[in-house]
C-alpha cells in the first residue's frame, strides 16, 4: 500500500484560520489546527493586520500537523481560501503598509455611492463587473484610503486580497483566482480580465496586481524555502492559487460545472449569504455576480449581520443563544454593523412591536427572524439570476443547504426552516470552506477538476436531511414589511 498523503487546506476567515489536514485520496478531515484573528475598530471600522493573518496560518498548520500525527513529508500541497474584499496594501519590499480594510468596513460607503454614479448607475456596474460596489467592495476601499491615507495610497506599490496575500507568502508568486478577483469591483466577469476602464478610473495600475490564474485549483507555484521553514513543511509542494472563502465553501459543497449547478446554499457566519454555483452569468443589481473558483458563476447576495449580532442581542438579554422563541408582534432588525444587503451602511438595529407581555427570549427569536429574513429575501432573486422561476414547483421544491457555524445551531436551523418553507440539508462534512481548499489543493498537487474532487470525497458524507414545514408566512410579512417601512427615515437608507 503506497503511504498516505494528505494535502493542507487553509480557511482565513474574518476571525481566526483554520488549517483542514485532509487525505487526498479519500477526503478523510484527519486534524484542523486553529489560531486566532484580532479585528480592530470602531464605529465603522473593520481592520486587521496582515501579519496576523500570516503568524495565525502558520500555527494553524502547526496545530494541525501535531494533532494528525503525520510527517511533514505526508504533505503534498497546500491552498488558501481567504475572506474577500479585504485590501491589503504593500511596500515594493511586500511589507504591509497599514492594517488591512476587511470586507465588513463599511466607511467607504460615500465612495461606493460615487462610484456607482460615475459609471452611469447599478446597471452600469452590473454588465461589466457582475456586481454594483457598496462599501464592502475592495474598489471602494482603495478610493476611500486614496482620499483618507493619501500618504499610504502613494506608498502602495501592490495591492492584494488577503488570500492573494497569503498565496503570495507561501510560494512567492503574486497570484489570484477568478472568484476572489471577482469581489474586487475592478475585475470584469464579462471579459474575464482587469477590466483597464475600471482601473484607471480608481487610479490603480495593471502592474499592482496579481496575475489571474485559470481556477482556484492552478498550481500557481512550489513552497518557497522561507515559507517552508515557517511552517514545518517540505519546500517545493504545489501551492494552488486558492480562492475566497465563499468560492471555497463552494468547491467544498461540490457546487460546480463537474457537480451540482443551480441549487441554493445559504451560510450563516459571521456574515449571512445565499448563493448557487451556476453556468448562468448572472445580472442582477440585487446581486453580487461572483464568478466561481472552477470556471462558472457564483452570484450571492450577503448581510453583515448572521451569527455575532444575534449573540450580541442574547448577550444584552442574559440569554443562552438556543433560548429563544418565536418573536411574536416583536420585530428585531439586527443591523449592528450598518447593512450590506439592503445597502444600508450607516443603519443600526431597530426594535419595534413591544407589548407588555413581550419577552426576552420572544426578543432573542425575533433577532433570529430579523437576520435570517434579511438573508432569505434574496433567494428568490439568486434562483432567477441562475435562469430558474421561482415559482416552478420544481425549483420551489430544492432543498436549501445550510452551512457555517449557524447550521450547528437548533434555533437557527428552525428559524430558517420555518421561515422558507423549504426542505433543507446540512452537510455532514465540516469545515466546508477548509475542504473546498483542501480540494484546491489537490487539484494542484495531483491534477482533476477540485469540484469532481469534493463530490467523489463527499460521498461517504452523512448529510442530515429535514422536510420542509408550512411557511411562516405571517412573521414573513410582518418582518418584510417593517424593513420596506423603516429604510429611510429609521434606518439611515
Amino acid at each position: 500500500m503506497p503511504p498516505r498523503t494528505v494535502v493542507i487546506g487553509v480557511d482565513s476567515s474574518t476571525q481566526s484560520t483554520k488549517a483542514a489536514v485532509t487525505d487526498t485520496e479519500t477526503g478523510e478531515l484527519l486534524a484542523v489546527g486553529r489560531a486566532p484573528h484580532v479585528v480592530t475598530g470602531e464605529g465603522g471600522a473593520r481592520e486587521t493586520d496582515p501579519e496576523v493573518w500570516w503568524l495565525a496560518l502558520c500555527d494553524a498548520v502547526a496545530a494541525g500537523l501535531k494533532e494528525s500525527g503525520l510527517s511533514p513529508s505526508a504533505v503534498v500541497g497546500i491552498a488558501v481560501a481567504g475572506q474577500q474584499h479585504g485590501l491589503v496594501t504593500l511596500d515594493r519590499a511586500g511589507r504591509p503598509l497599514r492594517p488591512s480594510l476587511l470586507w465588513n468596513d463599511t466607511r467607504s460607503a460615500p465612495q461606493a455611492a460615487a462610484l456607482v454614479a460615475e459609471l452611469g448607475g447599478p446597471e452600469a456596474w452590473t454588465a461589466r463587473t457582475g456586481t454594483v460596489p457598496v462599501a464592502s467592495m475592495t474598489a471602494t476601499k482603495w478610493r476611500w484610503l486614496r482620499e483618507n491615507d493619501p500618504a499610504n495610497a502613494e506608498a502602495t506599490a501592490a495591492v492584494r486580497l488577503p488570500h492573494d496575500f497569503l498565496t503570495e507568502r507561501l510560494a512567492g508568486v503574486a497570484a489570484t483566482d477568478p472568484g476572489d478577483a471577482s469581489g474586487t469591483c475592478w475585475y470584469s466577469t464579462a471579459t474575464g480580465a482587469y477590466d483597464p476602464d475600471l482601473l484607471e478610473r480608481l487610479g490603480l495600475d495593471v502592474s499592482m496586481l496579481p496575475e489571474v490564474a485559470a481556477t482556484g485549483g492552478t498550481r500557481i507555484g512550489s513552497l518557497t524555502e522561507s515559507a517552508a521553514e515557517a511552517l514545518g513543511l517540505p519546500a517545493g509542494i504545489a501551492v494552488a492559487a486558492g480562492t475566497g472563502d465563499n468560492m471555497s465553501a463552494a468547491v467544498g459543497l461540490g457546487l460546480g460545472g463537474a457537480g451540482l449547478l443551480d441549487h441554493p446554499v445559504l451560510s450563516l457566519g459571521t456574515s449571512g449569504t445565499v448563493f448557487a454555483a451556476s453556468r448562468t452569468r448572472p445580472a442582477s443589481t440585487a446581486l453580487s455576480g461572483f464568478a466561481g473558483a472552477d470556471g462558472t458563476y457564483l452570484p450571492l447576495a450577503c448581510t453583515l449581520n448572521c451569527t455575532l449580532a444575534v449573540d450580541k442581542v442574547a448577550a444584552l438579554l442574559g440569554l443562552h443563544r438556543d433560548d429563544a422563541t418565536p418573536g411574536g408582534e416583536a420585530v428585531l432588525l439586527p443591523y449592528l454593523d450598518g447593512e450590506r444587503t439592503p445597502d444600508l451602511p450607516t443603519s443600526s438595529g431597530l426594535l419595534t412591536g413591544l407589548r407588555h407581555d413581550t419577552t426576552p427570549q420572544q426578543l432573542l427569536g425575533a433577532a433570529y427572524e430579523g437576520a435570517a429574513f434579511t438573508v432569505l429575501r434574496a433567494l428568490d432573486e439568486l434562483l432567477l439570476a441562475c435562469g430558474l422561476d421561482p415559482a416552478d414547483p420544481e425549483v420551489a421544491g430544492r432543498p436549501l443547504r445550510l452551512i457555517g457555524g449557524g447550521a450547528q445551531g437548533r434555533t437557527w436551523v428552525e428559524t430558517v426552516r420555518r421561515l422558507s418553507g423549504r426542505p433543507l440539508i446540512v452537510p455532514g462534512s465540516g469545515e466546508l470552506v477548509a475542504l473546498g481548499a483542501a480540494a484546491l489543493a489537490a487539484s494542484a498537487a495531483g491534477g482533476g477538476d477540485p469540484v469532481a474532487i469534493a463530490t467523489r470525497w463527499n460521498e461517504k458524507s452523512q448529510d442530515a436531511e429535514l422536510p420542509p414545514v408550512e411557511r411562516d408566512s405571517e412573521t414573513w410579512e410582518r418582518v418584510g414589511t417593517v424593513l420596506d417601512k423603516a429604510s429611510e427615515p429609521l434606518l439611515g437608507g
